[in-house]
């Protein structure tokens, strides 16, 4: 049995925390620094962290080896088994060109273009981050809105600074799930305080979107409907998070946010012709006059309301109960660790849950889609395999950082970093979301940063008397402000919209919603520490 230690380093918790930080910042100095790509940064941490664990924590080496292949085998399943498959789906709908009718079916359902971006860039950026995430909402939102006649810049903005409230439980629930697994907390528990957190951002980011497009005109004359998209989409939010299913919250949210934007009837009044030239400074596609049959623009439709279907059978109880018992506990081979206090850790044993996983569930769903959208099954497979492939590089990514989070975690080296913050104090309540979001910041991804800083914030939290479960949701909750400034995302954007080399200029342009939105996230997650927003947890 491996027993970690607090202060392997000269009986001291300053050095013993530097030493063990160390993987991490390699990490944020090679991708922020250096410029590394990901997996390359991923891979030099873990290596950092697995030198650590061995020489500095002395952890046998072959448990170092066998922490890093569950954080791997994590990160494959369940978490890029449902990212490969919901962009399947989507791969599937471009393929068919059912993906135009549904661009074309949002083109015409209103002509201002301050709704057009809600609808394109809020709901349904907010739909495909509840299906796939990691910048495919950005990538996918940004063309679409340059198509409809937005100047380039301006539609890469948007898309950026839509791509914030629905992050935390993107890809179905991915960074929570993993939150939840890397920090021994129930899944519900911390998806229920983020969805206590994040709701807040959706009443707001509506608003700051028309004001982007169109400036206090576009805020005075289109305010309620964006406050109306805003609120329905906070209130799906919170309901399902908290007493439905986190893997459902966005899907929930995008549609009921995207129902009420066009039953108000201001989102359909035609827009005044000095709105329309004075925002869609770009070259409007001619494809969008072009006209759909009622039943193909149903079967472009078809595939999210199959996904929503699935995932709404699966949570009927007793198919819950059915799908639970096909989960499979293993004892993890050479892995026998103990907490300082001589307990056994939760790393000790692995849980598959084989169908009841999201991925498995979205699996089900894109087997339907090949039906209804006439894919043959040997399309299917070939562009299940050419999505596998384009991931290639995030899967290293995800792979290598899960591996370094395992690494650290089972080792000790996270509960001493933990430790060591803790005496920030009532500070921690301020700081957890800078953390989160600095994470996200760098490795463009709220799994990621999760995974990185998720079983810190809980020590912390627990050595210094805060909620462990107001913490690690804050993390994740910071981390999603951080993706707009993210490389990555930046990176994406200016490629959807042509222009390749202006990532600098477009940072310059959310930066300052990013840190603005942050100070207000982290002023939420004070009062919630403390008595005067503290009636807001569970």
């Amino acid at each position: 049995m491996y027993v970690q230690e607090l202060e392997p380093v000269a009986g001291s918790l300053g050095l013993s925390a530097l030493v063990a930080a160390l993987p991490l910042v390699i990490v944020l100095v090679l991708l922020g620094g250096a410029r590394m790509k990901a997996h390359l940064a991923g891979l030099t941490g873990l290596l950092a962290a697995v030198l650590v664990a061995w020489l500095a924590y002395g952890m046998p080496l072959d448990q170092t080896a066998s922490s890093a292949v569950q954080g791997a085998v994590f990160g494959i399943f369940p978490i890029l088994w449902i990212v490969v498959n919901a962009l399947w789906v989507y791969r599937m709908t471009v393929h068919t060109r059912h993906f135009d009718i549904l661009r074309r079916s949002f083109g015409r359902l209103s002509d201002d273009p301050r709704i057009q971006a809600l609808v394109v860039a809020f709901c349904f950026g907010a739909l495909l981050e509840a299906l796939a995430g990691f910048g495919a909402p950005v990538a996918i939102c940004s063309v679409m809105l340059v198509a409809l006649g937005f100047d380039p810049v301006r539609a890469a903005v948007v898309a950026l600074v839509a791509n914030t409230a629905p992050v935390a439980f993107g890809a179905m629930g991915t960074p929570v799930v993993t939150l939840a697994q890397v920090t021994g907390l129930p899944l519900d528990d911390v998806a229920s305080v983020v969805g206590r957190q994040t709701p807040l951002l959706a009443l707001v980011v509506p608003l700051l979107l028309v004001a982007l497009v169109d400036g206090r005109r576009g805020l005075r004359e289109t305010w309620v409907p964006a406050m109306a998209c805003g609120v329905a989409f906070a209130v799906a939010q919170f309901v399902a998070s908290n007493y439905v299913s986190a893997q459902l919250a966005d899907i929930g949210a995008a549609l009921l946010g995207a129902g009420a934007l066009v039953a108000v009837p201001q989102s359909r009044k035609p827009a005044a012709e000095p709105v329309r030239a004075s925002v869609l400074t770009g070259v409007r596609s001619e494809e969008l006059d072009e006209r759909d049959p009622g039943r193909e623009v149903l079967r472009a439709y078809a595939p999210y309301a199959l996904i929503v279907a699935v995932f709404s059978v699966a949570q009927i109880p007793a198919v819950k109960d059915w799908l639970a018992r096909a989960t499979q506990t293993y004892d993890w081979p050479f892995l026998d660790v103990a907490d300082p206090e001589g307990n056994p850790v939760g790393g000790n044993v692995f849980s598959w849950p084989i169908v009841s996983t999201g991925g498995t569930l979205v699996l089900f769903a894109g087997l339907a889609t090949a039906v209804v959208l006439g894919v043959h099954a040997r399309v299917a497979v070939r562009e299940w395999l050419a999505t596998v492939r384009e991931l290639r590089f995030a899967i290293l990514t995800v792979t290598s950082v899960l591996a370094l989070a395992y690494v650290m975690n089972l080792s000790g080296q996270a509960a001493t970093i933990g430790h060591f913050v803790a005496a920030a104090g009532a500070g921690l309540a301020f700081l957890s979301p800078v953390l989160g979001w600095f994470g996200v910041a760098v490795t463009g991804s709220d799994t990621s940063a999760n995974a990185l800083f998720g079983a810190l914030q809980v020590t912390a939290a627990r050595e210094s008397g805060l909620s462990p479960e107001l913490l690690a949701a804050a993390n994740s909750s910071g981390g999603v402000l951080g993706k707009m400034i993210s490389p990555q995302n930046l990176t994406i954007a200016c490629a959807a919209v042509g222009l390749a080399g202006r990532e600098g200029d477009l940072l310059r342009k959310v930066l300052p919603w990013s840190l603005g939105l942050l100070l207000v996230m982290c002023l939420i997650v004070v009062g919630q520490s403390t008595p005067v927003l503290g009636w807001m947890l569970p």
